[in-house]
């Protein structure tokens, strides 16, 4: 299971910019916070760190208490947010709890995008998203409302693809699978409708727009 921040890592979250989630700290924590997905190191001079959707959700106190530094410290079950794919394990859990946590990662991926797309643009996914296709795009699905699917049953289920760049939406409810179409295309994602060479069943492929 997933560690939440150790105490050193928390202090730097919290003193992330409360706009931009700009981070400043020693380089070793900064380091730590990128391996954990809590943080990203921006790809231009003067790569300045700045919190991930789960970063900004931490810095907003939807976690747990903080793991105590050193050895001998008590892991927690879980700390960091993760976007439903479809087909974990764990039931679904559709609560309020839930739901502020997925707009709270939301609305820090769209400052994530104002900050390091040319022009601020958010309307289409930055350099994080292309580096974790498969949760940014479930992401937008979660936050728009979509239910992912449990083990079993009706649901989305994004999965990677051999292709450069795209992941594959699938969703039995041919309404419910046009409708995930229209969420990624208004969230800044190409979308195209296939057919599956073996039964015909329909699934989207979807990339980050670039342009």
């Amino acid at each position: 299971m997933t560690r939440p921040p150790t105490v050193a890592q928390r202090r730097v979250i919290d003193t992330a910019d409360p706009v931009t989630g700009r981070l400043r700290g020693p380089e070793s924590q900064l380091t730590a916070l990128v391996k954990r997905g809590l943080a990203f190191r921006h790809p231009r001079p003067p790569h300045d760190h700045f919190l991930t959707p789960e970063g900004h959700r931490v810095r907003q106190g939807i976690t747990q208490a903080p793991e105590p530094d050193g050895p001998g410290g008590a892991p927690a079950s879980t700390g960091v947010f993760a976007a439903r794919v479809g087909g974990e394990e764990a039931a679904v859990d559709a609560g309020p709890a839930r739901r502020r946590e997925v707009h709270s990662a939301w609305q820090g991926l769209l400052e994530l995008r104002r900050m390091t797309n040319p022009g601020g643009d958010v309307d289409r996914p930055c350099g994080w998203e292309r580096a974790h296709l498969v949760r940014a795009a479930a992401l937008a699905l979660e936050a728009a409302g979509h239910g992912p699917a449990g083990r079993e049953g009706p649901g989305y289920r994004v999965r990677e693809t051999p292709q450069p760049e795209a992941v594959a939406v699938h969703e039995p409810d041919g309404e419910a699978l046009r409708a995930c179409a229209a969420t990624l295309e208004g969230a800044g994602w190409q979308v195209s409708e296939h057919r599956e060479p073996r039964g015909g069943t329909r699934y989207l492929l979807a990339s980050p727009r670039r342009a």
